[in-house]
């Protein structure tokens, strides 16, 4: 005769709850906690072979869970190395690949040197001041010459950039002057920069460039423009 059910206390389930707060940390929180109990199983196996098989079964479900990932190079390294990582490096096993260190892992990487300049014409950028530093590098002749024509355009489309007014070009021939060390002289030239008006209309279409979707204009919201329709007109 089967026993009758007895009525659980609900303190009782209540204590016995396993809240995350008190679970371990997952390592690779991208796998789940099922995972995370599997590895830690397979650490505990103590035969070798069984042991070598249950971390073969794991490497298969890893890779079912990320099935996109199959044909990217070094994919099943890439799951050997999470597998020891996963079991804060505990796991016993025969890998195919080279077995990472915890030292490797926590290897921090070198700090970028990030170039820190305060330039005194900031509206020009650093680009022109590396263009500047090639033209000085240069030998004098018809390259050179062009290359500093093109550089104080360049300068004058900057200025009218953020300088909504007229400039001279005196002045960007000065400015050039300054910035390359007194190497690039124009001031004595009878060179002629672009027209301002012409450089501002073009910094005005580049600004003011509207999206084109299927022929016709977007606004700037995203919204199509609303056009009157006067199929009703006679």
């Amino acid at each position: 005769m089967a026993e009758k059910y007895i009525k659980e206390n609900a303190n009782d389930v209540v204590h016995y709850l396993e809240y995350n707060a008190e679970r371990p940390h997952l390592i690779i929180p991208e796998y789940g906690r099922h995972l995370q109990k599997l590895i830690d199983q397979a650490t505990l196996i103590p035969d070798r072979e069984e042991r070598n098989k249950a971390a073969r079964y794991i490497i298969q479900v890893m890779g079912s869970l990320n099935p996109h990932l199959r044909d990217v190079p070094d994919f099943q390294h890439k799951l050997w190395d999470q597998i020891f990582i996963m079991s804060d490096f505990r796991l016993d096993v025969d890998s195919p690949y080279p077995i990472p260190s915890r030292d490797v892992i926590n290897l921090k990487p070198e700090r970028l040197a990030y170039p820190q300049k305060n330039p005194k014409y900031r509206f020009y950028g650093n680009n022109i001041k590396y263009m500047i530093d090639v033209a000085n590098s240069w030998e004098e002749g018809e390259m050179k010459s062009a290359l500093v024509k093109v550089i104080a355009n360049h300068m004058k489309k900057s200025y009218l950039s953020w300088n909504k007014d007229t400039v001279t070009d005196t002045v960007i021939f000065e400015h050039l002057y300054e910035l390359s060390g007194g190497k690039l002289n124009l001031l004595q030239s009878s060179e002629e920069l672009l027209n301002t008006t012409d450089l501002m209309r073009t910094n005005k279409k580049m600004s003011n460039k509207s999206p084109v979707q299927n022929g016709k204009p977007k606004s700037k919201n995203g919204k199509k423009n609303f056009q009157k329709n006067n199929n009703n007109q006679k």
